[in-house]
């Protein structure tokens, strides 16, 4: 009976947000609006993706745009059950999924290292269903690869951050961790959100300011003069800094 319940508001909510999504219903060329790449475009033999969940994507997309070697950004959902879900469905909590960011990186100039450097540092990952003021499975802190090195590299990295939390007082990563998920774009208006004319300048992200350090298979390629760019003292530190990328040596 309640199974049914939940398949008829899923029902009505698709019916209602259907018109909403229209990156997912179309092939249209959809630019990033700092890094003017295309978001859904093919990538090449030097490039990577993987994706984030650090509560808001809002406020996270625009801290992994800003680094060196980032290619593109996106946001939208993951680890669900749900095909296509809307935003609307999402915040339900009802399909599985939470908000991601999916970053594309160019592995000449950036690590996958460095990106998670960025990922444990941004957010509080013990959290559980939550980060800062927003609450439900949709804001839950995640890490999904889409090689095995990948995997292996995130969870070696998540006993790392374990450890450095553990002796300042935090208790256990809740981040989930997991290889080859589906990634679905989230409707147009969401993308590089803090970018647009009249929009919320919001993060419900709550940096540890625990530092993350090295880790087995670490390759660190960012420099502390880009790192000097984030200051996580300072409430809402992403939200005030600049919307360009942060120029390498």
């Amino acid at each position: 009976m309640i199974k049914r319940i939940i398949q008829d508001i899923l029902s009505k909510l698709n019916q209602l947000y259907s018109n909403k999504n229209p990156i997912n219903q179309s092939k249209k060329v959809l630019l990033h609006t700092i890094l003017k790449s295309d978001l859904k475009a093919e990538m090449k033999d030097n490039e990577e993706e993987i994706l984030f969940g650090c509560g808001c994507f809002w406020g996270a997309e625009k801290g992994f745009w800003r680094l060196p070697g980032v290619i593109s950004t996106s946001v939208g959902y993951a680890g669900g059950r749900r095909e296509n879900p809307t935003y609307g469905e999402v915040c339900t909590g009802l399909t599985g999924h939470t908000e991601v960011v999916r970053v594309v990186w160019n592995k000449n100039q950036i690590d996958q290292s460095d990106l998670l450097k960025l990922f444990w540092e941004c957010h509080d990952p013990t959290q559980g269903n939550r980060q800062g003021n927003d609450t439900g499975s949709q804001y839950r802190s995640a890490i999904y690869t889409s090689t095995k090195d990948q995997l292996i590299k995130a969870k070696e990295s998540k006993k790392s951050y374990q450890q450095e939390l553990s002796k300042n007082g935090f208790g256990e990563i809740t981040t989930e961790i997991e290889n080859d998920i589906k990634f679905f774009f989230a409707e147009d208006y969401h993308q590089q959100y803090l970018t647009k004319p009249g929009s919320r300048p919001y993060c419900s992200a709550m940096p540890t300011k625990v530092e993350f350090k090295d880790y087995v298979g670490s390759n660190f390629k960012l420099t502390q003069k880009i790192w000097a760019n984030y200051n996580w003292d300072i409430s809402h530190c992403i939200l005030r800094g600049e919307n360009t990328p942060i120029h390498s040596d």
